[in-house]
């Protein structure tokens, strides 16, 4: 049970972890070993533990290439580990995993695409993937332009946001229901057929501006009526309580207000009938930035921070600073805030302090999910 309570022991930890001891590389055999184990139960499940709209767009092959990589990386560090005695049992427990993925077929699985649509199912695919591309952008990035230098990659309260970011990932086939429906249900007789085609035929550049603009309207009047009508801020201060900016803390966010706002923004793309080219760039373009904005980089921009949300635009969002209170809305066109009134002025660069002025949001993501529905304030 040793090597049992000290896995428990390490997940329930943060702060900075010393090289040299196997505990790097065994943390980051562990989580490739994690990610091949749901790599390859998504291989022989894909009908429930795939996205629909992802299944259209993957190569196979490629997948089994991405899957037989990390088997060998997360198995070649583990056994490197485990030889020279650097963190035996971390390391023990991804070879466990990768021996376990190969035992299940690994890369080799056949995947019969021939079961029936509109199956139930949790996006398992999405979180793998968006796990492995967000960490190892962003946290390269983090290191290598870092705002904050002494912030851990484990920081404080990371636990809780990576349940957030859990969540909010498998859940995504519930969430793209529920927003289809309510925009579809609410919103369908606005859609008219000529203006629709006036969109569609937009150069794509056109269209993609547009679309981004209009999605930040919507974004920047959402935002500030969830600090300014109490009722909606008791969900929004579940995503301001993060006390550490990193790639991780946009995360935090409750279920509700992620259903509420996606349903608002898509609204308005869906009434103007973009084209699909410029709604997957734009899916692009918002999940880079939503990340980005959060991450702990030192990114400024210049002149240019006038006219796009960087890093330093939104850092003072999350701010408890007094000049920073129900400012910087705005989630792609910074100049939204100026034009309203809302960008916050200050002589220094970046804020002192992240979080909820009192800090009364609690810790941990089933308190948070009940929090809105619990307090007294």
């Amino acid at each position: 049970m040793e090597p049992l309570d000290k896995l428990n022991r390490l997940t329930e930890s943060h702060g900075e972890i010393r090289p040299g001891h196997g505990m790097v590389t065994g943390i980051i055999a562990l989580s490739l070993g994690i990610l091949c184990f749901l790599a390859v139960l998504a291989f022989h499940f894909p009908q429930y533990l795939t996205t629909p709209e992802l299944r259209k767009s993957y190569d196979v092959e490629i997948m089994r290439k991405l899957l037989y990589t990390a088997m060998v990386v997360a198995g070649g560090l583990s056994l490197f580990n485990i030889v020279f005695g650097r963190a035996r049992w971390l390391s023990s427990a991804g070879f466990l995993l990768v021996v376990l993925t190969a035992v299940l077929g690994g890369h080799k699985v056949d995947v019969d695409p021939n079961f029936p649509d509109h199956t139930p199912y949790i996006g398992l695919d999405w979180f793998i993937l968006d796990l492995l591309g967000s960490s190892l952008i962003f946290i390269f990035i983090e290191k290598l332009f870092a705002l904050r230098r002494e912030q851990p990659v484990f920081r404080a309260e990371w636990q809780t946001d990576f349940h957030h970011f859990i969540v909010n990932h498998m859940v995504v086939g519930f969430v793209l229901l529920a927003t289809n429906l309510m925009v579809h249900k609410l919103f369908g007789w606005a859609a008219k057929d000529g203006i629709q085609g006036w969109v569609q035929n937009l150069p794509f550049w056109g269209g993609l501006f547009l679309i981004i603009l209009v999605a930040d309207m919507v974004q920047y009047w959402t935002h500030r009526a969830y600090h300014e009508v109490p009722l909606l801020w008791r969900l929004h201060a579940v995503h301001h309580s993060v006390k550490s900016m990193d790639w991780m803390a946009g995360s935090r966010q409750h279920i509700l207000e992620l259903l509420i706002t996606r349903t608002l923004v898509l609204a308005p793309i869906y009434v103007l009938g973009f084209s699909k080219d410029v709604i997957d760039a734009y899916i692009v373009i918002v999940g880079f930035q939503a990340v980005f904005n959060h991450a702990n980089v030192s990114v400024r921009l210049g002149p240019l921070r006038y006219l796009i949300v960087t890093p330093n635009f939104h850092h003072w969002h999350h701010s408890q600073d007094d000049e920073a209170i129900d400012k910087n809305y705005a989630a792609h066109f910074a100049f939204l805030d100026h034009l309203f009134g809302t960008a916050v002025q200050s002589d220094r660069e970046w804020p002192h302090q992240y979080g909820v002025v009192g800090d009364y949001v609690p810790n941990g993501f089933w308190k948070q999910f009940k929090f809105p529905f619990v307090w007294k304030g």
